[in-house]
């Protein structure tokens, strides 16, 4: 679950990591009272879960409270890389001396975690990688470790600062990682970390990633996702039947077991589209390796809920689920759903008793499915399929 910025703040504090004050707003009246509340300069923030609001509009200082009423009416609304802007922090200002990068998160290939920091922050770290990797230290930190004030340093150093800096901001780093550690983080970036004229390190702005997996840890995270919105309501449906699910743009609902055969379900069928008018995958949705009439018909609920979805591929290879099992399932759950089942659905079965599936759903004879062999020919005719749909 990605937080907005604001959030991310939120949780800084209560780590004890240094941010400066800051209140939430959805109107421009309550950012003009959050100005007055502040005090002094502030800044208005778009809270978007994507990059780049400063070259959109999205960020802009205010002098006095009717300035930041007036940036929060320019602010609100505003679409951002496909985001509209519907909150607004407003923050205290900063007199920044420098600006530096820093963040912790999950290192899967190396069963690790990762840590990056730099003295030259500000830009986005995808640029500074390309254009001075030299700049970017990349230190490996042993979970089971951790980052202690020592390994604070450590990283600290490798990044170039200074001696004197090097004291001041590695206390800050462990705190960083703290909200990594405790809230069971799988990132944790602060963008710019800046010292200020008065030489105090401050978390400016922050991204935190939680995962998922760790919520029945944390009943406070549930506050933090429904505060945090941004899923789709199909997003949110598949949630609460444990599927693995993202929605796409685009036309041919894809339904398989296991995330690599998804994946290039994916691919074939964005390549078949091309013959048929530009059809692309509507979703990504993985089963998982079960295939019960309860999970297909979950799995078709939501995809055909999706009022983009013209028809929708079913790609399964039997494996510990045997293809007679997810032929029995498809039927169960075509059944489950009656009339709410009203779209073409392609089905591609291969691999354990996949005769026996292949007759189960020929012997259902249903109007909606059509068997089809391979997985090239499948994806074509599901192409088809949604191309010919009104």
């Amino acid at each position: 679950m990605d937080l907005f910025e604001y959030q991310a703040r939120d949780l800084f504090a209560a780590h004890g990591v240094p941010v400066l004050p800051g209140l939430l707003a959805t109107t421009p009246e309550e950012a003009r009272d959050a100005a007055e509340k502040i005090g002094g300069l502030v800044v208005v923030k778009a809270q978007v879960k994507t990059g780049g609001r400063g070259k959109a509009g999205g960020v802009k200082l205010a002098r006095t409270p009717d300035e930041a009423y007036e940036a929060a009416k320019a602010i609100l609304g505003l679409d951002i890389k496909g985001h509209i802007v519907e909150k607004i922090m407003v923050a205290a200002g900063a007199e920044i001396a420098e600006e530096y990068y820093f963040s912790i998160l999950l290192d899967r290939a190396n069963r690790s975690y990762l840590a990056m920091c730099s003295v030259e922050g500000g830009m986005e770290i995808e640029q500074l990688a390309v254009e001075k990797p030299e700049a970017l230290a990349r230190i490996e930190v042993d979970p089971v470790m951790g980052i202690d004030l020592d390994k604070a340093k450590e990283i600290a150093r490798a990044a170039k600062f200074s001696d004197e800096l090097v004291e001041k901001v590695a206390p800050v780093l462990v705190k960083l990682y703290e909200v990594y550690s405790e809230e069971d983080a799988t990132l944790v970036e602060v963008n710019p970390l800046v010292s200020t004229k008065d030489g105090d390190i401050i978390a400016l702005d922050g991204k935190v990633t939680l995962d998922d997996n760790a919520e029945f840890r944390h009943e406070d995270h549930k506050a933090l996702a429904e505060a945090a919105g941004g899923l789709d309501p199909l997003e949110l449906k598949a949630k609460e039947f444990d599927l693995n699910y993202v929605k796409l743009d685009g036309s041919v609902g894809i339904i398989g077991n296991g995330a690599g055969l998804v994946m290039s379900t994916l691919d074939v069928v964005a390549g078949a589209g091309e013959k048929h008018g530009g059809q692309k995958p509507a979703n990504f949705l993985d089963i998982g390796g079960g295939a019960s009439a309860e999970v297909m018909a979950a799995g078709l609920d939501v995809i055909l809920g999706d009022e983009q979805v013209k028809s929708v591929f079913v790609n399964v290879f039997g494996g510990i689920t045997a293809c007679d099992a997810v032929a029995s399932g498809i039927v169960g759950a075509l059944e489950k759903l009656g009339d709410a089942a009203t779209k073409p659905i392609v089905v591609r079965l291969d691999g354990n008793n996949v005769e026996e599936g292949r007759k189960i759903l020929a012997d259902a004879n249903h109007p909606l499915v059509t068997v089809v062999p391979t997985m090239d020919e499948a994806a074509d005719k599901a192409a088809e399929l949604a191309a010919a749909a009104k």
